[in-house]
């Protein structure tokens, strides 16, 4: 009799652990928002017994999509990818690949709508009807972060930081005069000097409504106010008031070390530099000209959203539409925005953050927040969907190396970028045309 009542027990235990679906989820995070990220499926599977999510950090944004989509032809694909949102556009290229969200929640009973999101960030994951091709999920913006012990020691005000990019060198001078030797640089020059730039202002920095509007786009970034721009970084950056640190985070790392004085970066950053600076520092807005009409009109958004992989069988989507549904919830995602740094990105969890009086306690998290919210989307304005994004962004990178140095005039260097980004676009639609899915993009070599 015990010898059964044993077997009936392990039957039905195995029976229970048969039961839950397993749902593979890629992501490339890692670090502290990496553990932020486990600690968040942990509290889903918790929370349920019927699915398990296997959370696995893939590498970095380039090789987990690329890895995704051989894997997922190879038909050995996870269920959820976390892409960038520059991957948006190859993602929907390769159809076959994926599936839309819209689509596998209302299969599977999940209510979720673009209006539930924010227009600027909607719109960079939705298909031009309105339908969310992606969940949003790890959303920033570039904003200003400027160190306060030295703005003090530079005898300038800690509470005004600077608004215009025409008030910047009255902040600048000061504070290398009282000794810093960096008074202001970047992290991701194209990101935030060209693409967000352009959409601050309201301008295009591609034709077809930046992409969305047909594969045949050109890039028209270099346009007076771009090269009105990089000519006023590169005559600072002779001056000795912008300091070009690199192509990636490396600026956040010299303005958290107390190098830079002042860093655009993305608002994520954040919760790194609240745990690492040694020092009072403040956020802002992203600088903006005010001798521009409409500006600032809203950021542009940089981050990731989760994609759902075809191929797959019915009890698994039923798992990870109950995952994103359950990772769009206001608490959750209310929770991710307070202890990462990124974006609520959802009105509902803005707005729970907001009555819970965390913004009273911490007002810089509510910038980057506002900056997107600021007006609603334009064409101009609804986001950067461009095939071989990354490699254009690289190709603009080189050539703003090229002028930092002194070796290209600026209008010259955007030209060059436009015309080789454009060779790109072409190979790209070429490819979509054919029928043939394009090739994954190439992985993009670090600094050297």
């Amino acid at each position: 009799m015990r010898r059964s009542l044993v077997w009936l027990f392990l039957a039905a235990f195995c029976g229970v652990v048969q039961a839950q679906q397993p749902i593979q989820f890629w992501h490339a995070m890692g670090g502290a928002l990496g553990a932020e990220l486990d600690a968040l499926v942990q509290r889903f599977n918790d929370s349920q017994k019927d699915y398990r999510v296997v959370a696995e950090h893939k590498g970095s944004y380039e090789d987990t999509m690329i890895g995704a989509l051989a894997a997922q032809r190879a038909g050995t694909g996870p269920h959820l990818v976390q892409v960038y949102e520059v991957g948006t556009a190859h993602m929907m290229a390769a159809k076959s690949s994926m599936r839309p969200l819209a689509q596998v929640m209302s299969e599977n009973g999940e209510r979720l709508e673009a209006k539930a999101f924010p227009p600027a960030v909607a719109g960079y994951f939705s298909d031009n009807s309105g339908h969310l091709l992606a969940l949003p999920f790890n959303v920033s913006t570039p904003i200003l972060f400027y160190n306060k012990d030295a703005f003090r020691k530079a005898n300038l005000d800690p509470e005004k930081p600077p608004k215009t990019w025409y008030e910047m060198p009255k902040v600048m001078v000061p504070i290398l005069e009282a000794g810093f030797h960096c008074a202001y640089t970047t992290v991701w020059p194209s990101w935030v000097q060209i693409e967000n730039m352009s959409t601050w202002h309201n301008q295009d920095f591609a034709s077809k409504d930046n992409g969305l509007g047909g594969l045949d786009a050109k890039l028209i970034f270099n346009t007076h106010l771009m090269v009105r721009h990089v000519s006023m970084l590169s005559s600072w950056a002779r001056a000795g008031y912008f300091t070009y640190s690199g192509r990636r985070i490396e600026g956040e790392q010299r303005f958290e070390k107390g190098e830079c004085a002042m860093v655009t970066s993305s608002s994520s950053s954040a919760a790194d530099l609240r745990r690492n600076a040694k020092f009072e520092f403040g956020v802002a807005q992203l600088p903006h000209y005010d001798d521009i009409r409409g500006a600032p009109h809203h950021s542009v958004l940089g981050g990731a959203g989760l994609w759902v992989l075809a191929g797959k069988k019915g009890p698994e989507y039923r798992g990870a539409a109950k995952f994103l549904a359950w990772l769009a919830r206001p608490e959750v995602q209310a929770e991710w925005h307070q202890r990462t740094g990124y974006v609520p990105v959802t009105r509902a969890a803005y707005d729970l953050t907001a009555q819970k009086g965390f913004y009273k306690q911490n007002p810089g998290q509510e910038i980057a927040i506002r900056q997107l919210l600021l007006n609603n989307p334009t064409r101009e304005s609804r986001g950067i969907r461009l095939g071989r994004m990354q490699e254009i962004r690289l190709i603009l990178e080189q050539e703003l190396e090229s002028v930092w140095d002194g070796s290209v005039p600026p209008k010259l260097a955007l030209d060059r970028a436009a015309e080789r980004g454009n060779a790109l676009l072409r190979q790209f639609e070429r490819e979509h045309r054919s029928g043939v899915e394009p090739a994954a993009p190439q992985r993009v070599p670090r600094k050297k």
